[in-house]
């Protein structure tokens, strides 16, 4: 591959490029296809679709890429702190002359030390509650002091300050320094905090540990803290996964906002805080409403107090005008009531005659409709007596005795309906259909 140098003659002038194709290919054909087993660190995907991580153990590192066609055959979601094992190629990236991985596949291989840490921390303390949204608050609207703890050389620190600069210059912001990474972070950070704390309890000056933004912080009040962070890998955001650092958090007497890493970095703080940002940008963005919305709703609210002043000045002047009308011309107040008297009158003159008119109209109708109403009338008299008249005559005991049925009654008039109300020689008149006759029972005979 490489080529003797020739007696006598110095050594080989190489291009850049080529040298890192000549390696390149020494590498490929001495260890590839490689498997590799080690955990992930600094993992991120881009837009492309490609992932870009290290991969590292006690001893080394070295990085890895995985293009959209690998990463898609993915079965599950690889986080920092994971323990896989890789399929790759060996190779440089000949632009920067590094060494890395191309992986063409992955799987697990179980956790890393420091994600099974962060695993069995987080579960403890979820389990006491730490985590519960119940204690969660909400943010004020308008702060009057904004606490910052963050490393002073931290790009962090100079988006925070240029977000709350831009939205909210007025708004004091009180930045307690320490470390965010490597040793000793976690106890640095909660010294900051503590001296927030002090500060947003007791309203007091400020402790020798803060550094003040401005002039017109001195002595101001702090309703919310920010924690903040740059992204990173697990190792460079491990200060934020420390148990004594999350139950300071909880103890905030403000609300917390935690904004470390990037979206997809998660840290033991980012549950205990009151709210999680994206980035440090976002988190204050969330406590710093543009200071114009609240002046162009100021504005608005007094353009409308103006304007219901104005509105009840003109009512109130119409009602000065009036009054001086009727106190200045009574003589129209006479007048107007005398036009309601003539209304009054005229629909009381209209009303009656209009009354009386429907009377005489009701009363001529009768006269007209009597003549006739009498007639009918008659006429069903004389009809209902003739109707009487027949069902009399129906009941005339004589058209019953002209049938050849004869009345039967003793000498009393008692009518004899029965053979047994007779005895034999007893006279009995018998009424027929041209006269009576008298008659003696004779002896009976049973039918």
């Amino acid at each position: 591959m490489f080529e003797a140098p020739t007696p006598g003659a110095g050594p080989r002038i190489w291009q850049v490029g080529a040298l890192c194709r000549a390696v390149a290919d020494a590498l490929d054909a001495r260890f590839n296809p490689v498997a590799v087993r080690g955990e992930i660190s600094g993992f991120s995907r881009a837009a492309s679709g490609h992932c870009y991580f290290s991969l590292k153990d006690e001893t080394g590192q070295i990085r890895c890429a995985m293009f959209r066609r690998a990463a898609g055959l993915l079965d599950f979601s690889p986080r920092d702190g994971e323990l896989v094992e890789l399929r790759a190629r060996l190779g440089v990236y000949e632009q920067r002359g590094d060494l890395q991985l191309i992986v063409e596949s992955m799987n697990r291989a179980g956790q890393g030390a420091l994600f099974e840490q962060f695993l069995k921390l987080r579960a403890r303390l979820e389990q006491e509650g730490l985590f519960d949204s119940s204690r969660k608050r909400e943010l004020p609207p308008m702060p009057r002091g904004i606490g910052v703890v963050t490393s002073m050389g931290a790009a962090a620190l100079h988006d925070v300050v240029i977000a709350l600069r831009r939205r909210v210059p007025h708004i004091p912001v009180l930045i307690s320094p320490a470390l965010v990474q490597g040793a000793g972070a976690s106890v640095d950070l909660v010294r900051a905090l503590s001296n927030l704390y002090q500060l947003a309890s007791t309203r007091q000056g400020l402790s020798a540990d803060l550094t003040q933004k401005t002039d017109a912080a001195r002595g101001a009040c702090i309703d919310v803290i920010l924690l903040v962070r740059g992204g990173g890998s697990m190792e460079d955001l491990w200060a934020f996964n420390d148990e004594q650092l999350a139950r300071t958090i909880v103890q905030s007497p403000v609300p917390l906002i935690s904004g470390v890493g990037h979206e997809t970095d998660f840290t033991i703080a980012d549950f205990c805080a009151d709210l999680r940002a994206a980035t440090p940008t976002a988190a204050a963005e969330l406590v710093a409403q543009p200071r114009d919305v609240w002046l162009g709703a100021l504005a608005q609210v007094g353009e409308r107090l103006s304007g219901a002043l104005l509105r009840q000045l003109d009512s109130q002047s119409q009602r000065v005008d009036l009054a001086a009308s009727r106190l200045g011309r009574p003589s129209a107040l006479l007048a107007r009531q005398q036009l309601r008297l003539d209304q009054q009158a005229q629909r009381l003159r209209y009303g009656t005659l209009s009354n009386l008119q429907r009377r005489v109209s009701s009363l001529q109708g009768l006269e007209a409709s009597f003549p006739e109403k009498v007639r009918r009338t008659w006429a069903l008299a004389q009809e209902r007596l003739a109707r009487a008249r027949l069902r009399l005559e129906l009941l005339d005991p004589r058209l019953v005795l002209q049938r050849g049925y004869a009345w039967l009654a003793d000498l009393d008039g008692s009518a004899v309906t029965r053979a047994d109300q007779t005895h034999t020689g007893q006279a009995l008149r018998a009424t027929l259909a041209d006269g009576e006759v008298d008659l003696t029972v004779a002896p009976h005979r049973l039918i």
